[in-house]
């Protein structure tokens, strides 16, 4: 049964995350299909879904930034999902979406079989946020899905460096 925005992701982030609904049935399908195969109508409808989160929560972002992928995998697969849905959700909320707020600047090893504390350390420092684009504003990350909020946490920690003055994050899906 979809939790509709009431999942948390189960760590200490210092920011809210809400998932639309557990990784689990039709979801982890429609996931792992967006993932290795763009659909832009996918992306439309996961887009839509953040939004009702978004609204039915109170958030007021004022900018959607999408998790970046690693330049390989991104290279490899000729797009970013979380852009995607990203840019679905800013234009149903009428926000500007950007890719260029928040960069990966080390490759990472995939999170799939990591635990919590591998999760972490693997993302640490992974990603970096341009001050001149998120300097005072309110970021709504986005990505497909919270496993541990590790790759969530970080790149909310990017943004904060950033001097954002705040973050919220969305995922489509949220693991456990």
């Amino acid at each position: 049964m979809p939790t509709h925005g009431r999942g948390r992701c189960r760590t200490g982030l210092d920011f809210p995350v809400r998932s639309y609904a557990r990784y689990r049935g039709p979801l982890v399908r429609a996931v792992l299909h967006l993932k290795y195969r763009p659909n832009d109508c996918l992306a439309a409808v996961m887009g839509e879904w953040l939004a009702s989160v978004a609204r039915r929560e109170g958030w007021h972002p004022t900018l959607i930034v999408a998790v970046p992928l690693a330049p390989e995998r991104r290279r490899r697969r000729g797009y970013n999902q979380a852009a995607l849905i990203a840019a679905h959700l800013a234009a149903s909320l009428d926000l500007p979406s950007t890719e260029a707020a928040l960069t990966r600047i080390r490759e990472t090893r995939s999170q799939v079989g990591l635990d919590g504390a591998a999760r972490q350390q693997n993302v640490a420092g992974a990603f970096q946020a341009d001050a001149r684009i998120l300097r005072d504003s309110t970021v709504c990350l986005v990505d497909d899905l919270c496993t541990t909020g590790a790759t969530l946490m970080a790149c909310g920690r990017a943004c904060v460096e950033a001097d954002a003055c705040a973050v919220y994050g969305l995922t489509v899906g949220r693991a456990g």
